[in-house]
């Protein structure tokens, strides 16, 4: 697995982040048994550079936590069965690894909401690199069956990693 973590802004978490978001995101592919290898990027940015791009991406006129911009198309969530035969699907000519999706995540927003949910940053950030990764992988809580499952699935991800509220 390839992390290609890019700061617009410096954290100044008291955890490692690069360390955590490996972890997160090796997690998350193992836990939903994704069968490849694969490349994510990860970009942390502050409010007003994720307002920005929620404006342009999403027509979404203020900043948020964060965003999930997937590479592929899923016959349902962590359905991965197509990938292998997919003429589309993109591989980094170097590694031969997947290009699963890029994250862009608001500092600002992981410090907000850690205070604002009574929990630490680095739970938070966690959180929200897990929420993202499933969303490279096919998951959406666009209704509420669908963002119970997806709950279910981020909550047992943070669990495997000792990460708790």
């Amino acid at each position: 697995m390839t992390l290609n973590l890019v700061c617009e802004c410096k954290p100044a978490f008291p955890f490692h982040y690069r360390e955590l978001a490996k972890k997160v995101i090796r997690t998350a592919l193992e836990e939903e048994h994704f069968p490849f290898e694969a490349e994510v990027s990860l970009t942390l940015v502050d409010n007003t550079r994720i307002h920005e791009i929620n404006k342009e991406t999403r027509g979404i006129d203020s900043p948020t936590d964060v965003l999930s911009f997937p590479m592929l198309e899923y016959p349902a969530p962590a359905d991965f069965s197509d990938l292998s035969e997919d003429p589309f699907c993109d591989r980094n000519p170097d590694t031969g690894e997947i290009l699963l999706g890029d994250i862009v995540l608001s500092l600002e927003k992981v410090s907000e909401q850690a205070q604002e949910y009574g929990h630490s940053e680095k739970r938070e950030y966690a959180f929200l690199i897990t929420h993202s990764m499933l969303h490279l992988m096919g998951y959406d809580h666009m209704v509420p069956e669908e963002a119970s499952v997806m709950e279910e699935h981020q909550n047992r991800i943070l669990d495997i990693l000792h990460i708790q509220r």
